[in-house]
């Protein structure tokens, strides 16, 4: 086994299942639909890493923003109860639309209830192993930016949520297995043992990992920057600059020494594979990875023993 294949089938691991993508696409569309036909939205957009193409197995959630005309609610977006007078709008709709009496039909919603910033709505039974919701978030145009609701603070506050869309598609342009790789970061992040927000992963993936390499060149170069950033004492923070730190209660100090770690052993296994020595370099990257990345092939007089691979489908394009 080579380090390349040791690593598409690796990927096969991370990349959600094709058949739950491809439920997702449908439930978000079928929303989009939905909502797309009612007089005061001027449009439905989709959000989220589904439409990054950077979801990683399993999938939790499918966002979507209902951009609603705000000549039709003309208090919207001011201060006050509006922020709740438009969650409660989206969940009624939803209840009319999509059917939350209840009873389950395909397509429909089992039921809903509004969080922060949207409506999170139940499509499972609540003991499906893959159930996944779909959050619906009202929206007002505001610029080139989007107004959303706070409930906690009462106030509508600025996002753009189409800025990191555009900056992964730009990036993944560039380099067609950056995807990909964001979903393998963050099943990094997710396998430490401090708590690592998915979009901080992906956020730090934006600045520290390169395009144009082969990947384990680009993760290595990617854990040394991070690790780097992170003791220096960067924040990561909101790409659009607007909404600031994303995880502010992260332990930066042990983050940095996570990344020191696999920095190290991925520069173990970057020599080992210049070196032709492709096992030594699979054993480093699954110090990094974990017992999900396949081991190495073992050598002597017997024939080499090559795990089997995960019947996935290898793909690295986007999962949007």
């Amino acid at each position: 086994m080579s380090v390349d294949s040791a690593f598409d089938t690796y990927q096969t691991t991370v990349n959600a299942n094709p058949d739950q993508v491809t439920e997702a696409r449908r439930r978000r569309d079928l929303f989009k639909t939905s909502f797309a036909g009612e007089a005061d939205v001027a449009e439905v957009r989709v959000s989220g890493s589904l439409a990054r193409g950077t979801q990683k197995d399993p999938i939790h959630d499918v966002d979507t923003v209902i951009v609603f005309k705000a000549l039709s609610h003309p208090d919207w977006g001011q201060p006050g109860g509006s922020a709740e007078d438009a969650l409660n709008h989206v969940q009624t709709r939803v209840r009319e639309l999509l059917g939350t009496n209840g009873n389950h039909a395909a397509g429909e919603v089992r039921r809903s209830t509004w969080r922060n910033h949207a409506v999170k709505c139940f499509m499972d039974d609540k003991d499906d192993d893959e159930a996944f919701t779909v959050d619906a978030m009202p929206a007002l145009l505001d610029g080139d930016r989007l107004l959303i609701p706070e409930f906690t603070s009462k106030k509508w506050v600025p996002a753009d949520p189409q800025y990191l869309i555009d900056e992964v598609n730009r990036k993944h342009a560039a380099w067609n297995k950056f995807a990909g790789t964001v979903r393998v970061l963050k099943a990094w992040g997710k396998s430490q043992d401090i708590e690592i927000k998915s979009l901080v992963m992906e956020v730090l993936a934006l600045s520290y990992l390169p395009t144009g390499n082969t990947r384990p060149i680009a993760l290595r170069t990617f854990f040394t920057t991070a690790a780097y950033a992170m003791e220096s004492g960067v924040r990561v923070t909101d790409p659009a600059n607007i909404c600031g730190e994303i995880q502010k209660d992260l332990d930066y100090a042990k983050f940095a020494q996570c990344l020191r770690a696999a920095s190290t052993e991925a520069a173990l296994a970057v020599s080992d594979q210049a070196s032709s020595d492709d096992a030594g370099a699979i054993r480093h990257w699954g110090k990094v990875f974990g017992s999900k990345f396949p081991d190495p092939p073992k050598t002597g007089k017997g024939p080499a023993v090559v795990p089997p691979v995960v019947p996935r489908p290898v793909k690295d394009t986007p999962q949007g």
